[in-house]
């Protein structure tokens, strides 16, 4: 690897440049790096400096949503909600899923996100 200089002042500093890789992240991923600049400032810069952070972030949002999708599907069998339900009472339906959600997203960003 070659490295190029610039002159700032009396001193010559290397031109580094971070590698740049477009990826969207979604809720989780943005969650994640929120709570790593804010909290957790050490971890975000070494991540950040070693050129992992995006990864890091991708990981956590795959994670986090597969997590999400499971535990609300666990949930929604323990409790019998079926599609029986949902074509017969739809407002319940909806109300009891949107309860699994809440309680699988809270669960993820205590254990995941926010740790």
């Amino acid at each position: 690897m070659e490295l190029t200089y610039s002159q700032q002042g009396d001193y010559q500093l290397p031109n580094l440049i971070l590698p740049q890789e477009e990826i969207s992240l979604g809720k989780y991923g943005r969650l994640r790096r929120n709570y790593l600049e804010q909290h957790r400032r050490v971890l975000y810069t070494n991540l950040l400096t070693k050129g992992a952070l995006n990864q890091h972030l991708a990981e956590i949002e795959e994670t986090a949503r597969t997590q999400v999708e499971q535990t609300v599907a666990a949930m929604a069998i323990a409790q019998g909600v079926t599609e029986e339900l949902k074509a017969s009472d739809q407002m319940r339906w909806v109300g009891l899923m949107n309860n699994f959600r809440q309680a699988a997203e809270e669960a993820v960003l205590t254990n995941l996100i926010y740790s």
